[in-house]
């Protein structure tokens, strides 16, 4: 007899719900208020994916076989931050400056050595 595979779309589901419950639990169990937003944001995207078994309807959103948004994904790493009581800012390197190019490559209107534009061939 033949063994089912097991159903990706159900197992997604299971994992999407047990990381909204997850997410709850960790607020509750660490004292920390969510806002009205977040609590709403948890309810309606677990009552979503209980229905609908995502909780998005544009494909462009997300993958195909995912319940959760790319940006529902992110807002719930970003719940559960707060309940473990992590830095809420990602850390972030500051913007380099660009290296200043060599003297005689440019002139001021953006021309080059040999007299034409940039990236120009003739």
């Amino acid at each position: 007899m033949k063994s089912k595979l097991p159903d990706q779309k159900a197992a997604a589901k299971r994992a999407a719900l047990n990381a909204l419950r997850r997410a709850s639990r960790a607020a509750d169990r660490a004292g920390v208020k969510l806002s009205e937003w977040e609590d709403e944001f948890l309810g309606s995207v677990t009552e979503r994916v209980k229905t609908y078994g995502r909780a998005f309807a544009d494909p462009e959103k997300g993958a195909p076989g995912q319940p959760l948004s790319m940006m529902q994904t992110v807002k719930l790493k970003e719940i559960v931050r707060k309940a473990k009581g992590e830095d809420q800012t990602p850390k972030r390197k500051p913007f380099r400056p660009r290296p200043a190019p060599a003297s005689g490559e440019t002139g001021a209107s953006g021309e080059t050595a040999g007299g034409g534009k940039r990236g120009w061939r003739r």
